[in-house]
């Protein structure tokens, strides 16, 4: 059977040098020290796979490596204004609409040691609009969302309560907090929670938008949703799928990201995170997130603990799986018999056989080594769930295999 090729954009390799030649000499800061739109444009395509984010928790398992090396293997990043070394110039901190000063230079010397580490890293801040812990406001600020006069419960993990953002004056404070951080130059767009289609939200995304300019980054976490109604203002999707435990919830996750990388405004930044289902060794669907977001998208992945642990959400390990060396991709994913996808790279391949999806033997042109196994030769077997990397023998010793 003859590959078909996924719709969706064509090959980021061609693009990713266009782009590189087209604006390298344009990438210079703003006046205000944001972010060109060439530059942010640079790093997102130029980057090599594969390509993983930080969701809040810094990785694990690099054993004496600072927090900013181990942030900078990720090539996106977001977090809180404060992990980037920001701090708001009023308390209660919801109230601010504005950067302490001192801090921006802070935030700022930080940037460009994280952009020392990994020039193609993306920082977006989070900016909180659905729900905070107690101490974000005044008990009695009009901000709350109540119900019988009582505050409604947000977050219950965190403590936190919900607040009203289909109060318009409420919206428009949000939008300013957004402008004011991304108008530091410390960071590269920002990163909105619990998000899906709704009039109150659509009208927050707009004033967002509006606040952050047209080439700051808006990502959303929609989980396995997609937006339509805010694809025009939103550069990506958070997908925090927080169902992969059927052939159904990998099918869904796939077809949303699809639509992510053909809707959305560009940049685009779409980023996959799945959770264990027994441990972090679960490494057969840690290859299956890495490889579906590979052959699907050209987006950025996470395998990480499920948030209904005691413990902070989105911890991870850091896999020699992730370790760089397929470069960039030659063209789009192509579907191949049984459900499998392969995706070739520069370096090598991707390819991702799907929750339900029978072993399948996989040839090659060439003898590629498996970053799963350590075994080269020119075919390799791939049961499902499950993914892998084949690196030509010039990208094989990018990185030690971690075998099940």
């Amino acid at each position: 059977m003859r590959d078909r090729p996924l719709s969706g954009k064509a090959s980021l390799a061609f693009a990713a040098t266009a782009v590189c030649l087209a604006v390298a000499a344009q990438a210079a800061e703003a006046p205000d020290g944001r972010a060109s739109r060439a530059d942010l444009a640079r790093r997102v395509a130029g980057r090599t796979f594969p390509s993983v984010f930080q969701a809040w928790s810094p990785a694990e398992g690099v054993e004496g490596e600072s927090r900013l090396r181990t942030m900078a293997r990720h090539d996106l990043v977001f977090h809180g204004v404060g992990a980037f070394g920001l701090r708001w110039d009023r308390q209660p901190a919801g109230l601010a609409t504005g950067i302490e000063p001192a801090s921006i230079e802070r935030g700022r010397a930080m940037r460009r040691r994280l952009l020392d580490l990994n020039p193609h890293i993306v920082l977006l801040a989070e900016i909180r609009y659905r729900d905070a812990h107690s101490g974000f406001l005044p008990d009695d600020h009009p901000y709350w969302r109540r119900k019988e006069g009582k505050r409604v419960d947000g977050w219950a993990e965190g403590n936190y309560f919900q607040m009203d953002f289909s109060n318009p004056d409420y919206r428009r404070h949000v939008a300013r907090r957004a402008g004011a951080v991304v108008a530091t130059g410390v960071v590269d767009g920002v990163m909105l929670d619990w998000w899906h289609d709704d009039e109150d939200r659509l009208a927050l995304v707009r004033a967002v938008r509006e606040a952050v300019g047209p080439d700051a980054l808006i990502l959303v976490n929609a989980n396995d949703r997609q937006v339509p109604q805010s694809a025009p203002y939103v550069n990506g999707l958070f997908m925090e799928c927080t169902r992969s435990k059927t052939a159904e919830d990998w099918a869904r996750i796939a077809e949303t990201l699809r639509w992510a990388e053909s809707s959305l405004r560009e940049p685009r930044v779409n980023c996959v995170e799945t959770w264990y289902h027994r441990s972090r060794e679960d490494l057969h669907l840690m290859r299956a997130t890495t490889a579906l977001v590979l052959t699907h998208s050209d987006g950025y992945g996470l395998f990480s603990d499920p948030n209904p642990l005691p413990t902070p959400d989105h911890r991870h390990d850091w896999y020699p799986f992730w370790e760089k060396g397929l470069g960039w991709p030659t063209g789009p994913g192509r579907a191949r018999a049984g459900g499998v996808v392969v995706r070739e790279f520069t370096g090598g391949w991707a390819a991702y056989n799907p929750m339900g999806g029978r072993e399948v033997t996989l040839p090659f042109p060439e003898p590629v080594t498996s970053r799963a196994t350590g075994r080269r030769g020119r075919t390799h077997r791939l049961s499902g769930p499950d993914g892998d990397i084949f690196l030509r023998d010039a990208a094989a010793g990018s990185a030690a295999p971690r075998v099940d």
